[in-house]
């Protein structure tokens, strides 16, 4: 509403002799009157903003504002309210500059500036604000009703990649985005990964991607740090590494004991299966297939080299380790103490037999001396010596008399052996070496009667 009186004058053009100098002048005059008049009821309330603000969640954001009013007037209260409230009766966000409040702040004053701040700005703050304020006359209130709209965006990032999956060497690209005007410059932008600032660039490209790439961005103004978009995460998928077992790269065990050997593995996506196997001289056997190895009363058929394989979509790892049982002996090592216990055995078998053929012919000597005393024997001289009785039948008996031999024995022994062969024979011949044998055959004459 504007209370300004236009007054139009027009100068007309009077033509005539009778026409004098005075009357122009008196003309002037009024003329001179009027536009001062004019000049002293013409005045303007008004309040002037800008049409529509952008603001980014978070960030603090100023509506400019100005206002006008009668000059011979002073402003005594200054008002801000939303559209969900009315602009003319309330409730307000903010009246009066005494009003203390830490979302809305008047940095204006009471002559023509009418400026309002808004800290922090939510969703919710989004929509249209007009300034109202009041004179120190009853009439002079006025209240800019056409406002300011603010608006609420969030920060976004676009991904190169899309929602395609990141592997381990790819490069992305992440770009910060808002669609306020003014805050797309190449210094505008911070970039954050978990939280943390890593850089100050319009955009981040992050090359040959790995595991540690992974993590949750972000990106904010760099005018307003506590402004963040929201968050994009990057999850790099890898296959099998740093894969190990928990006894390391070799273990020692009893005998007989169990023991338990877990496998683990870094990967993204987590490892799918877990198989064990045991290099069996020239062959692999597989012997598990789950993370953790089991084995119960270790023998010695359980020593050797074991390896675990992790494997998921993107490929597998090995993790090897070595079971030592104590007291193992290796198959050669076996191989020769069995030729060795064989051999042993066969000659104490051999040993046995000759024992016992010694005593068995030991045996046989002692109860036929004369065997065993037959080389001292071969020196001997055996002689038959026929003796016949000096009783014979004379020529004139009746019945011829029948005749018998009777032996003698004897025998003539030269020894040439030592003295310590003499005593090796007597002790085994008992002492017989020496003896004579002769045989003398006595004949007789038996006379019948």
């Amino acid at each position: 509403m504007s209370f300004c009186t236009s007054i139009k004058i027009e100068n007309k053009k009077h033509t005539g002799k009778s026409f004098s100098m005075c009357s122009e002048h008196r003309t002037l005059t009024w003329t001179l009157l009027l536009l001062l008049l004019s000049g002293a009821l013409c005045y303007e309330w008004d309040v002037k903003y800008q049409p529509v603000i952008c603001a980014v969640k978070g960030s603090s954001v100023v509506i400019p504002c100005s206002f006008h009013y009668p000059p011979h007037l002073a402003v005594q209260n200054v008002m801000w309210g939303h559209e969900r409230n009315n602009f003319y009766t309330g409730p307000f966000l903010f009246e009066n500059n005494n009003m203390k409040s830490s979302k809305f702040e008047y940095v204006g004053d009471k002559h023509h500036n009418c400026s309002l701040k808004i800290h922090s700005v939510e969703h919710n703050d989004q929509g249209k604000y007009a300034f109202r304020f009041t004179t120190n006359t009853e009439k002079g209130i006025w209240t800019g009703s056409k406002g300011s709209q603010l608006n609420i965006i969030d920060l976004k990032i676009k991904r190169s990649n899309g929602n395609r999956t990141t592997n381990e060497g790819d490069s992305v690209e992440l770009t910060c985005l808002s669609s306020c005007s003014g805050l797309n410059r190449p210094s505008a932008f911070l970039w954050l990964k978990n939280g943390e600032l890593i850089t100050e660039e319009p955009s981040l490209r992050l090359s040959n991607v790995s595991s540690s790439s992974s993590g949750n961005y972000s990106c904010s103004l760099k005018s307003h740090k506590e402004t963040t978009s929201g968050v994009i995460n990057i999850n790099v998928e890898y296959g099998p590494k740093n894969t190990t077992t928990s006894a390391g790269p070799s273990m020692e065990v009893d005998l007989w004991s169990s023991i338990i050997v877990t496998c683990s593995s870094d990967a993204n996506p987590p490892v799918e299966n877990y198989t064990w196997f045991k290099i069996h001289y020239d062959d692999i056997e597989s012997v598990g297939h789950k993370s953790e190895l089991y084995i119960i009363g270790v023998s010695n058929d359980d020593n050797g080299q074991y390896f675990c394989r992790a494997t998921n979509k993107h490929g597998s790892q090995n993790s090897s380790v070595t079971l030592k049982v104590k007291g193992y002996f290796s198959h050669s090592i076996s191989i020769s103490i069995s030729i060795a216990a064989a051999a042993a055995v066969t000659a104490l078998l051999i040993a046995l037999a000759v024992v016992t053929v010694f005593r068995k012919l030991n045996k046989e000597g002692t109860s036929a001396p004369e065997v065993e005393c037959v080389e001292d024997m071969q020196d001997a001289v055996y002689t038959n010596w026929p003796v016949f009785d000096n009783s014979q039948s004379q020529p004139g008996n009746k019945y011829k008399a029948k005749t018998t031999e009777e032996p003698f024995y004897a025998t003539v022994a030269f020894s040439k052996k030592t003295e310590s062969n003499m005593q090796q024979q007597t002790a085994t011949c008992n002492e017989d070496e020496s003896v004579i044998y002769s045989t003398v055959w006595r004949e007789q004459t038996l006379n019948k009667p």
